[in-house]
Formats: C-alpha cells, structure tokens, sequence
C-alpha cells in the first residue's frame, strides 16, 4: 500500500544497533526509507550496513555521537542539512538496560543502594537524549518537511515491574536482584514526552510512543517460563515482530494517530 511508503525519505534511529534499534532500521530499509543510525556502538555498522545494502539495496548511515550531549546532537543537524538529508522521521530508542541473559540479572539494582551515578546516567540517555533529539529533529521537521517521531517506551512503562521474576532461590531477600527503578522512570516519562510532543507542533509533526513487551534474547528457561504465565498468548516476542508497527507509525497510514500510547505487549499490560 502506498501510505506506507517510507522512499525518498531519511529517519533517525538513537541506538539504532542495539537488538531492537536493528530492527527498527531494517523496518525503514525494507519500506523505501534510509536510516540514519545514531550509536556510540560503531563495531557493528560495518556488517549491519552490508546487510541493508545487500537484502534491500538501501544504504544506511551512522553518526557517532552522544545524544546527551546538545551540542553533539546539534551537530547530527547541522550535517543532515548540508548533506542535504531530508528528514521525515525520528525514533527515540536509546536506552540504557540490564539485560536478563542466561545466568539472570546480572546487574543487582536494588533501590536501598542504587547509585546517585547509574540514576543520572540512565536517565541522561534514555530521556535527556530523547528530549534533545526531540527538539532538535522535531524543530527541524516542523520547519522543513513535517515528518512523525516515535518514541520507544515498554510495557514496563505502564505497569509496575514484576521483581519475583528476577529472583534466584540462592540469595537471601536484601540481595535479590530487581529491574532498576530508572527503567520504570525512563520509560514511563517517554508517555509523558509522547504527549507534550504531540500537541507542540501538531499541524506538522506527529508523536506517538510503543510500549513494546519483551523479547526473547537468550534468556533463561526459568525467566523465559515465569514471564510467559504472566502474559495472555504464553510467550514473549520475537524480535522483528515489532517492524509493521514502526513501519506504520512513521508513514502516511497512520496519518492521524498523533499522542497515542501503542501497546504490543501479547496482552501482558491487559492483566
């Protein structure tokens, strides 16, 4: 269908090599757009690039540069506008997130000691960098080709996390592992930014945020067995799963959804 038609335009992607961000990216490739990828993770472009070249002949491009950084972000900007990139589409997914692997959490975050340090580093990337690219890409949007920004929230961004599920039966409860509370902090103040955003500049550029649940990423059968009885359809998400959604909510079909909250969560947030 051509409303989802992403050619001849180019789209933001913060943390566009992580697990997800790929995806997002090989989402735009695969409609007609180009990605541009803002990533500090630069190792992997290389590959990356040569897959999006190869499976859809799209090419895909990488700024090395810190999204907390404004001055950083400014010049991401500046360079699109002499390259003459015409940007249409932004996508706030960047995060910093331990990640349950086969041996579990690994980071033991629990609220008692977590430090001032980790609080304002997580928040700096997850919400100041989401904030800068906003009003940067935003601002630029609104004055140029109008375009839509889509901000990457989680499940974990409407209900409270579970921490039974991180629990291992060999510690005592002072030294349990949780999800940290900047997790929850960070994604829920994306909703918030998703509607501040979405009546800004609301003739040009468009806001909405998913709330993606979680997805399976070598994680441990214990993990994988607890969080699945927690959600209607039994299992977490395959990672391309998400694309459809991402393809929708930068092109035209979705021409007036603006400020909405999209959960694909298989039903986890409903209980």
């Amino acid at each position: 269908m051509k409303n989802f038609d992403l050619k001849e335009g180019y789209y933001i992607v913060t943390g566009g090599l992580g697990l997800l961000g790929k995806q997002h990216c090989e989402a735009i490739s695969k409609f007609g757009g180009t990605p541009i990828i803002i990533d500090i993770n630069h190792l992997e472009f290389q590959d990356f690039y040569r897959y999006l070249l190869k499976k859809y002949n799209k090419k895909a491009v990488l700024f090395e540069n810190d999204i907390t950084n404004e001055k950083s972000v400014k010049e991401v900007v500046d360079k699109c506008k002499a390259l003459d990139y015409k940007i249409h589409g932004l996508i706030n997914n960047a995060a910093r997130d331990p990640k349950v692997t086969e041996g579990g959490l690994k980071n033991k975050n629990r609220l008692e000691i977590f430090p001032i340090e980790e609080w304002n580093k997580d928040l700096s990337v997850g919400l100041t960098g989401a904030y800068l690219c906003t009003k940067y890409f935003g601002s630029y949007m609104n004055k140029n080709y109008g375009g839509a920004i889509v901000n990457i929230s989680s499940d974990l961004g409407l209900i409270a996390p579970n921490q039974e599920l991180y629990k291992e039966d060999t510690l005592n409860s002072e030294n349990q592992p949780v999800k940290p509370v900047t997790y929850s902090v960070v994604k829920s103040g994306l909703i918030g930014l998703t509607r501040y955003t979405a009546t800004y500049w609301p003739k040009k550029v468009r806001c909405n945020c998913l709330c993606p649940g979680g997805v399976y990423n070598h994680q441990n059968e214990s993990f994988l067995n607890k969080v699945s009885n927690l959600i209607p359809m039994g299992r977490l998400a395959n990672k391309d799963e998400y694309m459809p959604a991402i393809v929708f909510m930068l092109s035209e079909a979705s021409s007036y959804m603006n400020g909405a909250i999209l959960s694909i969560d298989g039903g986890r947030s409903t209980w």
